[in-house]
């Protein structure tokens, strides 16, 4: 039964961010059919944010009504409405209409704002209902969070999304570029008939280019795939809701049986010494309740500043120079950093289960290991497309590896800081997630004007690339 919980709480927890993660991975083949094209990762990143006015409202009616709001039916609100996106997504995706004149996506973005409008209320909602379990199922949830970025990109990997080719193309000389005209005439200053038969020869520049190559299978597959992934979280809190319901009434009934039979006890025995019915209560929620630890404000500021900070450079500032960090290495090192990483993330998190430590000086080092290694990755973006040993075998393992102990290291934090607040209360759960929600929005509003307005990375041809030695 401990490992069939285990199993509906993982499955739980890749409804969280899976939605918005299949729409990422599946960009490639998206851009090239929809009217806005690679405008469409910038229309993404507001339709997003706009999002976040889900977490925002449940944050403030808790903050000012606590109690009011069960997390339960909005989780069941929240797991539909995705579920039933996905289906529209499968069937409504290439759907475009004209609005003042040109041609836009506007059931895609729509659908997009239902999709963010889940996963970003997830963040303030899965957390705090996690707390209604024992702890030892948080990790496990942190796990599912992790394969929410990952199973889609498997998916998207056997689909062919993204993956490239060099191709030669031929193309015409510039008006600057000499052109050879063969043409004569004879002493009368007539044409000859066969020379002025003969075609213009103009010089061609030859040039290899990336091609993205034809996927194995629809984006309507890829849909309908991503609607049966929210189908079985939808099912996974089923379970899991109804369990937590028969956990709580038969905390409820055990406590009135030793309430039942303590008194009994007080009133046959009245021994010098004997346990007081208060004390004994006191000591019966200590076993069936752990023991809330003791933290102060500053370290309590200390751990909400952190997720706030990790979050917004693994969901808001490195996920926009991905591309940039790693293509000038070639698809090669793009495609493995991508899913080596995603794999990093669920292993982390097993690696916590089974050595954990919630030292706050511990988590601190890890997170500015971590965040080095991310800094090395926004520098080789910055560097595009002539970062660090571009072309050496040896550029290609280091981007990889950075990428990989990049989310490994912060997710380990991640994790051991839920488990801290979860310790705490149902309250710092739901504060965790809105801190996670409030340093995605300030990573992805600091990225998005210098990626799209100020355009500080260039992008990488890797079939093209021209870099000095």
């Amino acid at each position: 039964m401990a490992f069939l919980t285990h199993l509906l709480v993982c499955t739980f927890g890749m409804g969280s961010w899976m939605a918005i993660n299949g729409l990422w991975v599946e960009l490639p083949l998206l851009v090239t059919e929809l009217p806005e094209s690679w405008f469409l990762p910038s229309y993404l990143t507001v339709i997003i944010q706009l999002a976040n006015i889900g977490p925002l409202l449940i944050t403030v009616l808790h903050y000012f009504r606590p109690g009011c709001l069960s997390e339960v039916p909005v989780i069941f609100a929240v797991l539909g409405v995705g579920t039933v996106a996905c289906i529209l997504f499968a069937f409504l995706w290439d759907t475009t209409s004209w609005v003042l004149g040109t041609q836009h996506s506007i059931a895609f973005l729509v659908l997009t704002f239902f999709l963010a409008l889940v996963d970003c209320t997830s963040s303030v909602t899965f957390l705090p209902f996690m707390n209604r379990l024992a702890t030892c199922y948080l990790t496990s949830y942190f796990v599912g969070e992790g394969l929410s970025g990952f199973l889609p990109a498997i998916v998207a990997l056997a689909q062919g999304s993204g993956l490239t080719t060099c191709v030669n193309v031929t193309m015409p000389a510039n008006s600057s570029s000499p052109k050879t005209t063969l043409k004569t005439s004879i002493s009368q200053g007539e044409p000859s008939p066969i020379l002025s038969a003969l075609p213009t020869i103009t010089s061609a520049v030859f040039s290899m280019e990336s091609r993205y190559l034809p996927a194995h299978f629809s984006p309507f597959i890829f849909f309908l795939l991503l609607t049966v992934m929210m189908l079985c979280c939808l099912v996974a809190f089923f379970f899991l809701q109804r369990k937590s319901m028969r956990r709580e009434n038969s905390t409820q009934d055990l406590f009135t049986s030793q309430v039942t039979l303590n008194s009994i006890r007080l009133r046959e025995d009245h021994e010098p010494g004997a346990l007081g019915l208060a004390d004994y209560d006191n000591k019966s929620q200590g076993h069936l309740e752990e023991k809330e630890p003791f933290t102060t404000s500053l370290q309590l500021t200390f751990i909400y500043i952190l997720v706030a900070f990790i979050n917004a450079l693994t969901n808001g500032v490195l996920p926009s120079v991905q591309t940039y960090s790693c293509l000038s290495y070639g698809p090669v090192a793009y495609h493995l950093s991508a899913t080596l990483s995603s794999m990093a993330n669920p292993l982390a998190c097993f690696i916590s289960m089974y050595l954990p430590n919630r030292s706050l000086l511990f988590l601190g080092i890890l997170s500015l290991l971590g965040t080095s290694f991310g800094a090395y990755n926004l520098a080789m973006a910055v560097m595009s497309p002539c970062p660090l040993l571009q072309g050496h075998w040896g550029g290609e393992v280091l981007i990889v590896a950075s990428w990989v102990l990049f989310i490994g290291c912060l997710s380990y934090v991640k994790v051991m800081l839920g488990v801290i607040l979860r310790d705490r209360s149902r309250s710092a759960l739901l504060w965790c997630g809105a801190a996670v929600q409030l340093g995605s929005l300030l990573g992805a509003l600091l990225m998005f004007p210098l990626v799209n307005v100020l355009q500080l990375f260039s992008s990488a041809d890797f079939c093209n690339l021209q870099c000095s030695a």
